[in-house]
């Protein structure tokens, strides 16, 4: 398999200069949102999503995409977008120990399952399930390990991504992943079942922005373990956990594969575009996700899918996109992939990028699980 270069760890954050425009944005945003008046700086108008061979020069003009330099560019604008709306990545004073606590051990035949907790960041500890298999506590060689993300459970949680609760098909990722050699953690997401963390207290402004600071610790401690392969990890997640692989692998290239399952279509096509869906406390404007998307015009929000599967190549990315999925459509995914497509073509890996539509509804077929494992294994075994 050719060498993705995705292993130089290149910063993910814009420079200072551009730390200062999105704190100018959060700021004006929040004035908005109290009725102080109108911010004294805005985001341009967005470039078109479906054209990601564009970017924004200096002078602040549209121009073509001619090389991978040329991309970065309008990568970073991508990024701070997301920023501006999910709010700023935590500065590394948060990145204490992670003293890590196992609240509970289970022999799972294979492995051993590990119901843990760790310092997140100062004032919250986030919870996890961590599945190590017996093979590699031996000692003989390191297990590749994966970030094993739960779909919307606000009874069961993360239980059900490690095989805890049966009934819905293709949920239980974490746990076959583990039966087959994988080191998988499958923490826990903000605001759902009985992961409850103060986001506002603890400075957030979306329950977006601490679950992707939750999975980098989570990456965080894979990387302390000594019998974790180095060198990169996958990630892989169901609906909620679909979209959230994504948002983590933008902001962190030690994930080198992604696979995402009835994940996303675009915020223009979300229930059809329906309105009843894009109010406060609905849909992607919920506490846990992002309530600020709601501070934009739909076509206005200054990043979307196309983007972001863009912004994830040269990596390896396999996207499940049921036809009968009634949260997420599957043509919108098409179009998107369209338009991400065109950066995998610029970086010469096109295969890289694999959309697959299971005849089923809002689910993760046995086919999809199978064909994702295999997916995960080219890059990590």
């Amino acid at each position: 398999m050719r060498d993705l270069g995705i292993g130089s760890r290149k910063p993910l954050i814009p420079d200072w200069g551009s730390r200062r425009t999105l704190f100018a944005l959060a700021l004006g945003s929040c004035m908005v949102a109290m009725g102080w008046g109108t911010p004294s700086v805005s985001l341009p108008r967005r470039l078109d999503r479906a054209n990601l061979l564009a970017y924004r020069a200096e002078d602040g003009t549209a121009r073509p995409v001619r090389s991978i330099e040329d991309w970065q560019k309008r990568r970073e604008e991508i990024v701070r977008g997301m920023l501006a709306v999910m709010g700023p990545i935590p500065d590394s004073t948060k990145r204490l120990p992670l003293d890590v606590a196992i609240e509970e051990e289970h022999d799972a035949g294979s492995y051993f399952r590990r119901r843990i907790t760790f310092q997140s960041e100062p004032g919250s500890r986030a919870k996890a399930y961590l599945l190590i298999p017996k093979s590699a506590l031996s000692g003989a060689k390191s297990a590749p390990g994966v970030l094993c993300l739960m779909s919307t459970d606000n009874q069961r949680g993360n239980k059900q991504t490690v095989g805890i609760f049966e009934g819905r098909p293709g949920r239980a990722y974490a746990a076959e992943l583990a039966e087959q050699g994988y080191v998988a953690i499958a923490p826990a997401y903000p605001l759902l079942a009985d992961y409850q963390p103060d986001i506002v207290a603890l400075g957030y402004r979306s329950g977006t922005m601490k679950a992707i600071w939750d999975n980098m610790r989570a990456l965080d401690l894979l990387e302390s373990l000594p019998y974790v392969r180095r060198g990169g990890f996958g990630a892989i997640g169901h609906s909620l956990g679909g979209h959230n692989a994504i948002f983590t692998a933008v902001l962190d290239e030690r994930i080198r594969v992604i696979v995402s399952s009835c994940g996303f279509d675009s915020y223009l096509d979300y229930y059809g575009g329906s309105y009843d869906v894009w109010q406060p406390g609905k849909g992607w404007a919920q506490t846990r996700y992002m309530p600020q998307l709601l501070d934009y015009a739909r076509s206005e929000i200054p990043f979307d899918f196309h983007e972001l599967l863009g912004a994830l190549a040269p990596r390896p990315v396999y996207v499940i996109a049921p036809v009968n999925d009634s949260n997420f459509k599957w043509q919108s995914v098409d179009r998107i992939a369209a338009a991400a497509g065109q950066i995998y073509r610029l970086y010469d890996v096109p295969n890289l990028l694999r959309v697959d539509h299971p005849d089923c509804a809002h689910d993760f077929p046995d086919e999809q699980r199978e064909i994702a494992y295999r997916w995960l294994d080219r890059v990590l075994r």
